[in-house]
């Protein structure tokens, strides 16, 4: 830096510090000036809060927005972005359902109006990408450009004034022992740098009406995403009601139970009377209970001390019921509480 740059940084440090410290007062901006630098202050602030919430409102789950706020970048390396890389909460719960109805079989009810619903949640999803991709084009990459680039070259405006203020402020308290010629230029630079803030400030705000563009945007991508959505509902419903319509007008099987096998008393060399040896016997009314117990329908990883974690499939002895929410249970030596929700229970505890 050279020797007139330190001086200059010496005299806006000093100027400050005489208006922090000891109260001295600087040039004051008009209050046409003072408006402006308020409105682009909010206008500032509002974009960047709207553009956080817009990310919440289109994903809630912090690892997918930080894969939203990469579609622009994306976009830019691969092309036309048709899908935003991240799973929506309606396509998990769609494969979910199909899973399940497949493996229950077309042949029930449940099956076939799981695999239905499971369908369209899938639609849903796709959907919801497109209404993703959307916002974050046509909404929110625009009022990041306002943020980064308009915004930013207010801000070195304003900043720059600033600087200029407190220089021509020091000098100007000192005439006479600055040259007057200094102090001229020093103002005629102050009132350049003024002129040029309000200029940019003015230009942003009177050019609004690309950020109500952009609003409408957002909008109309809204109204899109909820108009095929009501789309997809609307024929599921339909399908759903016909499934329904059929199940009722559809004859009810009735259950046949198996015949019971007969006992042979006739030939004694039989020692089990000739019942057949691939059916087995009924347990003995006085053999001991079952030991209270139930199946884990899920993996559980305790959270909290004295909770007893398991894997699907896992057998659990229960030892008492907590509430309607947990119960106590023992599994390989280990005792602790599970929630209720995460079992089968195979033998119920004594009442």
């Amino acid at each position: 830096m050279s020797v007139a740059g330190l001086k200059k940084q010496f005299y806006k440090a000093s100027q400050m510090v005489s208006e922090k410290v000891g109260g001295a007062e600087g040039t004051k901006l008009d209050d046409d000036f003072r408006d402006l630098e308020r409105k682009v202050d909010v206008t500032s602030k509002a974009v960047v809060e709207v553009i956080s919430k817009t990310s919440e409102y289109l994903q809630p789950n912090p690892a997918s927005r930080a894969k939203l706020s990469m579609l622009n970048t994306m976009s830019k390396i691969r092309g036309q972005v048709k899908n935003p890389g991240y799973p929506q909460a309606e396509g998990l719960l769609g494969e979910c359902m199909g899973k399940y109805g497949r493996e229950l079989g077309e042949d029930t009810n449940f099956g076939r109006a799981l695999v239905d619903v499971g369908e369209a949640m899938k639609r849903l999803a796709e959907v919801k990408d497109s209404l993703d991709i959307d916002v974050k084009q046509n909404f929110i990459d625009p009022l990041q450009g306002l943020c980064d680039k308009d915004l930013r070259e207010i801000q070195h405006h304003l900043k720059k004034l600033e600087g200029r203020r407190l220089d021509y402020d020091y000098k100007k308290k000192r005439q006479g022992k600055i040259p007057d010629e200094e102090v001229r230029q020093a103002l005629e630079k102050f009132h350049e740098s003024k002129e040029v803030a309000e200029t940019s400030m003015y230009n942003l705000l009177e050019t609004d009406i690309e950020q109500v563009s952009q609003l409408s945007a957002l909008v109309e991508s809204q109204l899109q995403y909820h108009r095929q959505a009501v789309q997809v509902l609307d024929e599921l419903c339909d399908k759903l009601r016909d499934r329904m319509s059929d199940a009722q007008t559809r004859p009810r099987r009735e259950y046949t139970p198996k015949s019971k096998p007969i006992f042979d008393f006739g030939d004694n060399n039989h020692s089990n009377g000739n019942y057949s040896t691939s059916m087995a016997l009924p347990p003995s009314r006085n053999s001991a209970p079952e030991q209270p117990s139930c199946k884990a329908l899920y993996d559980f990883e305790p959270e909290n001390e004295g909770e007893l974690g398991f894997h699907e499939g896992d057998i659990i002895t229960l030892t008492n019921q907590i509430d309607e929410n947990w119960y106590e249970g023992m599994l390989n030596g280990q005792s602790g509480f599970f929630p209720l929700n995460y079992v089968e229970v195979l033998v119920p505890l004594p009442h």
